[in-house]
């Protein structure tokens, strides 16, 4: 292949890439290896491709080019890159010798890759017996010695192909995963969504408590000018996620992204939040989550303890974990301007006890800014309907938004789908409220403090937005006589099939 692969040459020759381990390994497993190898081949490329420049610019003088090698955003150590592994491929141990290939890789770049490798074996078992393991492996090389997935920046250009490459994958993993799918990706037009809706400014400083593979994170971050003269985003990103395997996703998708200095970490944010700085838990401009629905023992035993005082507003019901993420970003915000956007099931809005106590907490604390209820099976392994709370600590109206989306969406066979216009006729509507306005007829109300408390700070979306479509009115008489025309229309064809059926000797 001569010319350049687009992207769709690319996404195709990566999916069948998977192909090397389909009927013997289950989705859920093959995706790292697939995706580590990707990153693998990804880091090579561009460390070959760097490699040439230097040589056509200084010649062959192998210690001047490494020591400016040395300065990269990455170093690759000898026998480390995909051609060693290539010219290797008939190892009788060749598991083991792309194992001991990325160990090394890891081992050169601590403070950036550390632990990225650490949750995939190429010498496992699970890939058969060494026989066996030997040849999916030699194909999965062959696979990637491909034209179409060169990734070298002088053939692929400075785009973003390789990051929109490795999203991709991720997202037909994770449609593939059913309900694991959405624990480690949100869809990629409600990243979107509450990207836009959030409107990060150049030098905010931008957190994911649950962070997932990182493309909520990344889509943020993308919504940020370029920093003059670079083609890096002017903000600073950081993370958390409690899977170690998810965590290692992020972490290569923020570097195939050019976001090397995301500051992602691996741990249990309720219950063991790593994001702190001196002691207290650090601040953010802009924090953004799509946590675990309702989850299950999030922790609630530890909460009246904890030494982030989080749980002062009230202590989230111990198999409902939704507030618990919920007053964590709150509290993550920075004071008197910070901004929090949560993905949320329905019933976040509505139920009682704790969860009533402290919504009632937040909304007297004038915090809330916007109800955005979205339409059902958007989300990867479940159907239920969600919705987006927004928060602001620099809210100038005493106001909340309510939009109904829940009718705007292209319906599909496994998922519904948000397109352009949905989604810009609610940051539209968003807009229009944080400038005074926001009232549409049957999607959209601005409800003071006033109507909230009356309704007892239920938020429920239907309180606030009359979405009934009355019915017309019913004409009986005109209906009566219709009626008995056409009785009179089907006696008459009675009649006349009577005759025919006579006819033709039929009684």
């Amino acid at each position: 292949m001569n010319r350049k692969p687009d992207q769709d040459q690319i996404n195709a020759a990566l999916w069948a890439a998977c192909d090397t381990f389909r009927g013997t390994v289950d989705s859920s497993d093959y995706k790292s290896y697939i995706l580590n190898f990707m990153f693998l081949k990804y880091l090579s490329d561009v460390w070959r491709d760097k490699y040439e420049e230097y040589m056509t610019q200084i010649g062959n003088d192998e210690e001047l080019i490494m020591r400016k090698m040395k300065r990269e955003r990455f170093v690759l150590p000898e026998n480390c890159t995909f051609e060693y592994i290539l010219e290797n491929r008939n190892d009788d141990n060749l598991g083991s010798l792309i194992n001991k290939v990325m160990e090394r890789i890891e081992d050169e770049n601590k403070a950036k890759l550390e632990g990225v490798f650490k949750d995939v074996d190429f010498n496992s078992d699970r890939l058969g017996n060494t026989k066996d393991r030997n040849r999916r492996l030699r194909n999965l090389i062959a696979d990637f010695d491909k034209p179409e997935l060169n990734f070298r920046p002088s053939v692929i250009g400075t785009e973003d192909i390789i990051g929109n490459a490795y999203m991709y994958l991720i997202e037909r993993f994770a449609s593939g995963a059913g309900k694991k799918g959405g624990e480690f990706y949100t869809p990629h037009e409600v990243s979107e969504l509450l990207a836009r809706l959030m409107m990060p400014k150049a030098g905010d400083r931008i957190c994911d408590p649950t962070c997932g593979s990182g493309s909520l994170l990344i889509t943020v971050a993308e919504q940020v000018p370029y920093k003059k003269g670079t083609n890096l985003r002017d903000c600073s990103l950081f993370g958390q996620e409690s899977n170690g395997g998810t965590w290692a996703l992020a972490k290569m998708n923020m570097f195939l992204h050019g976001m090397d200095a995301a500051h992602i970490e691996w741990g249990d944010t309720i219950n063991q939040p790593r994001l702190i700085e001196k002691d207290h838990l650090m601040k953010f401009d802009i924090v953004v989550a799509n946590p675990p629905f309702s989850l299950d023992k999030w922790g609630a035993e530890q909460a009246a303890h904890d030494v982030y005082k989080r749980f002062l507003r009230g202590v989230p019901p111990k198999t409902k974990g939704d507030y618990a993420f919920i007053l964590h970003m709150i509290d993550t915000a920075v004071e008197g301007s910070g901004k929090a956007g949560v993905i949320v099931p329905h019933g976040v809005l509505f139920r009682g006890s704790s969860e009533r106590i402290i919504r009632e907490s937040l909304i007297r604390d004038n915090i809330l800014e916007a109800v955005i209820g979205l339409p059902s099976n958007l989300f990867f392994g479940t159907g239920i309907p969600a919705a987006i709370l927004l928060f602001n600590k620099g809210k100038k109206t005493k106001d909340v938004l309510f939009i109904d989306a829940s009718k705007d969406f292209e319906s599909g066979k496994k998922q519904n789908r948000l397109r352009e216009p949905h989604i810009r006729k609610i940051t539209d509507t968003y807009k229009a409220f944080l400038n005074g306005g926001g009232e549409m007829e049957k999607y959209a109300h601005r409800a003071p403090f006033a109507e909230i408390e009356k309704n007892d700070f239920n938020l429920n979306i239907p309180r606030y937005v009359d979405t009934f479509e009355k019915e017309e009115e019913v004409d009986i008489p005109t209906v009566q006589k219709r009626i008995e025309e056409l009785e009179e229309e089907l006696a008459k064809v009675r009649v006349e099939m009577n005759k025919y059926l006579k006819e033709l000797g039929y009684k």
